[in-house]
């Protein structure tokens, strides 16, 4: 493998650069007989897309699919959906005075580390343009899910040091975190994030922060332990994510602060004879398996490394040089991330869910 594909079941993989012709997707293992809705696919786009509010990266890209295979009169074939996505707005000219520079916490000198070169046009295939693709996969991972019942749904939990006050995991939905711009669904703390994060944009600096996620409706029996363990999958997932340097599951480092008395989820009767626990602490997966609540997690984000101050670094001959970055960048990554997040959860759900049943069947008749 080399690390552009992602799933056993539901496969995707994401190919082009950021200022590449194009980008795009290939999944294998979608359903037969899935009435795709392109419109419901834009809208989570429309969430990633750059240029969407004065909060991201002024980059405009319309980022409109383009579907190239898998997909008849409106239906899924089962055989591989490819979608294609033109860059529009590439400037790659302001990228080209620091060709030959290393900058500070990019990809830049461990690239070519690895593989001896590397596309200097906006970070090539290591910037977060290459997302695009992940959230298509995403869109369609979370039509074939919604049919099963399982709704996922993430917002902006902190920026900095301002914190939401506590959202309630059972009752959020999608209408109320696109209710600000940052994507943060405490009316009070979302001013105060934006305003911080136009700020740091003033300031030629950048904001990191969390994005905390739940998945409703998942039925009790995904994962599959040791290695593939459900929680396992959903940390790979998320710190594949550009910018991400953090993954909880449940209570993550908070129940460290607590007895097993205090942190243990007892069981109580539920409906259909199905056990259900009043407290949530293990997240919804319990010995790597889902148990049926909901699943909980939470990704960190860094400050995007982008910074529009002068900074000390080398060049590729080891020379001492100062960089003053360009190009256009987003000031903090969470209002965007939040479609990240949804979208590769999806996709760890959907793969494990076909690992479930004996055979993908039609999802649609």
């Amino acid at each position: 493998m080399s690390g552009n594909s992602f799933g056993r079941r539901f496969v995707v993989t994401t190919f082009g650069e950021s200022h590449g012709p194009a980008l795009g997707v290939v999944i294998d293992g979608v359903p037969p007989g899935l009435v795709l809705d392109l419109d419901l696919m834009r809208a989570d786009l429309a969430r990633r897309r750059p240029g969407q509010s004065p909060l991201t990266t002024p980059r405009s890209e319309s980022d409109e699919p383009e579907v190239l295979s898998g997909l008849f009169e409106g239906r899924t074939l089962g055989t591989p959906l490819a979608i294609l996505f033109r860059n529009e707005d590439a400037r790659s000219e302001t990228y080209e005075a620091f060709k030959d520079v290393y900058r500070p916490s990019h990809a830049d000198y461990t690239w070519e580390a690895r593989f001896g070169a590397r596309d200097w046009r906006g970070g090539g295939r290591a910037s977060a343009r290459e997302t695009v693709g992940r959230v298509a996969a995403g869109a369609v991972a979370r039509q074939v899910l919604a049919a099963e019942g399982i709704e996922v749904v993430a917002w902006v939990q902190r920026v900095a040091n301002l914190d939401a006050d506590v959202v309630d995991p059972a009752r959020i939905t999608r209408a109320a975190v696109d209710a600000t711009a940052v994507r943060c669904p405490d009316p009070s703390a979302a001013a105060a994030m934006e305003a911080a994060i136009r700020a740091a944009r003033a300031d030629g600096d950048t904001l990191g922060g969390v994005v905390r996620c739940v998945a409703r409706g998942v039925p009790p029996g995904l994962g599959s332990p040791v290695f593939d363990k459900l929680e396992a999958d959903l940390a790979r997932a998320m710190l594949s994510l550009p910018a991400a340097k953090g993954f909880e599951s449940g209570s993550g480092y908070a129940g460290t602060y607590l007895r097993g008395s205090e942190h243990n989820d007892a069981f109580v009767p539920g409906a259909e004879g199905r056990p259900v626990t009043r407290t949530n602490r293990s997240g919804g997966v319990q010995g790597g398996i889902s148990n049926g609540m909901p699943i909980e997690l939470s990704v960190a984000f860094k400050p995007v490394a982008t910074i529009f101050q002068p900074q000390n670094t080398v060049n590729r001959a080891g020379e001492a040089v100062i960089l003053e970055p360009r190009g256009r960048h987003d000031p903090c990554v969470l209002p965007r991330a939040v479609a990240l997040v949804e979208a590769m959860t999806c996709l760890v759900l959907m793969d494990h869910w076909l690992e479930r049943v004996t055979a993908a069947p039609a999802v649609c008749t």
